[in-house]
């Protein structure tokens, strides 16, 4: 019998429309005001609507118990909307959905916390929206703590918290909560390196305990090492299930179709529809292009749109390999201390110099990020991409392959 069953499941939204992934007060409130309201909107023809936009469209997934399947796709394929409505914080607009066991979803960074309470009210807060009863939260308690790393923090209003700590409070009670079943989104790309090395750890322990767990990751490293099959989403529309390896295949080819797109145009995640945020960038080497020599420096000159919030902002550049594994990362605040302001005109253009990259002979794919410090307000995964050219960076006329390692780091050597 299938742990997880989706039959025929569909979900549109009325592009325009005030969204429906409201907050629980949120949702509330708007039943007691209009309670017929949300009886009658399933009897709308969503077909006979040019304002239709299908986000899932008859999908079918069957998960067997101890099962670990990857969800895997571009961005706006359908992958996070589908793990809202397996959740229940969205409605499906059609279809069916069975799941058998006790279920734990952690979808987006501070999902079910509050943002006024403490770290320790929110433990026993997002425990109980899980499922867990009081005493058992108590029980669990020093554990959940003892994960999450942020003991310090504890009797912190989390509105405070960086997105980190949110991530990684928000999974420690998550993954203490025992469940049958786990729904886990693309969330531990905002922990350090430690912390995912740790999340990966306990969820490789769900897998030997024999839990189900439906995963959405853009690592195909994490994927490989975690998943036993992979589902490929296109379109609101889902693949049959596909081998690890040829699901990552399928995927890469993919997302290289969108390489030669003006950037405005390219898929992106935001936060919240809106205009595109990034639409200009300039990869500068030595000699003004994209292709540069192992150590060589290189210049990103960024164009930012539509910015509008009255906050500080930071900005990301990070690189991937031909594996799709991020492997460099130059952050305004971790290289600077550096924010940005948003402008009258909401047009801005910022420059990240990187003085070397020391990287072996390949090609990297250049990811734009823009948050605001609480939310990731705009993710570009392939805005651009650069070469990097063997260069005699040591010396000894040779340098490793990228199969050996991405990058060229000197040593000495001595008997």
């Amino acid at each position: 019998m299938a742990a997880i069953s989706i039959k025929n499941v569909s979900k549109a939204y009325r592009i325009g429309a005030k969204t429906e992934d409201a907050n629980l007060r949120e949702t509330i409130m708007s039943a007691l005001r209009s309670p017929m309201q949300r009886l009658r909107k399933f009897d709308e023809n969503f077909d006979e609507s040019d304002d239709t936009f299908w986000a899932l469209k008859n999908v079918n997934i069957e998960v067997n118990r101890g099962e670990v399947v990857g969800l895997i796709g571009r961005n706006g394929a359908g992958k996070s909307t589908l793990l809202k409505v397996l959740s229940r914080i969205t409605e499906p607009t059609d279809g069916e959905i069975r799941m058998r066991g006790r279920v734990s979803s952690l979808l987006e960074v501070g999902t079910g916390f509050h943002p006024e309470l403490t770290g320790r009210e929110n433990i026993f807060l997002n425990g109980a929206i899980l499922g867990m009863r009081r005493g058992e939260i108590k029980r669990k308690f020093d554990a959940i703590v003892d994960f999450s790393e942020v003991g310090k923090f504890l009797d912190t209003p989390v509105k405070r918290y960086s997105s980190g700590m949110y991530v990684r409070l928000a999974f420690a009670v998550a993954a203490h909560l025992d469940p049958e079943i786990m729904i886990v989104d693309e969330v531990l790309a905002v922990g350090d390196a430690s912390f995912q090395k740790k999340c990966l750890g306990k969820m490789n322990d769900c897998v030997k305990e024999g839990r189900t767990i439906l995963f959405v990751s853009h690592s195909m490293e994490a994927i490989a090492g975690l998943c036993s099959s992979v589902v490929l989403m296109t379109g609101g529309k889902n693949s049959e299930k596909l081998s690890v390896e040829e699901g990552v295949k399928q995927y890469l080819g993919m997302i290289g179709d969108a390489e030669d797109l003006p950037i405005d145009k390219k898929p992106r995640t935001q936060h919240r529809k809106r205009d595109p945020i990034f639409t200009g960038l300039k990869c500068r080497g030595p000699d003004g292009g994209k292709v540069i020599k192992s150590g060589d420096p290189m210049t990103f000159e960024i164009e930012l749109s539509d910015l509008h919030e009255p906050g500080d902002m930071t900005v990301g550049v990070a690189l991937w390999n031909e594996k799709n594994q991020r492997v460099a990362l130059f952050h305004s605040v971790y290289h600077a201390n550096k924010t940005f302001r948003g402008v009258a005109g909401g047009k801005k253009t910022v420059t990240c110099h990187v003085p070397s990259l020391p990287f072996t002979a390949q090609g990297f794919n250049v990811e734009l990020i823009v948050t605001d410090g609480y939310h990731e307000l705009e993710r570009l995964e392939r805005a651009d991409r650069i070469e990097v050219l063997f260069n005699d960076l040591l010396g000894t006329g040779k340098i490793p392959n990228k199969r050996q390692s991405n990058v060229v780091l000197p040593c000495s050597w001595n008997d």
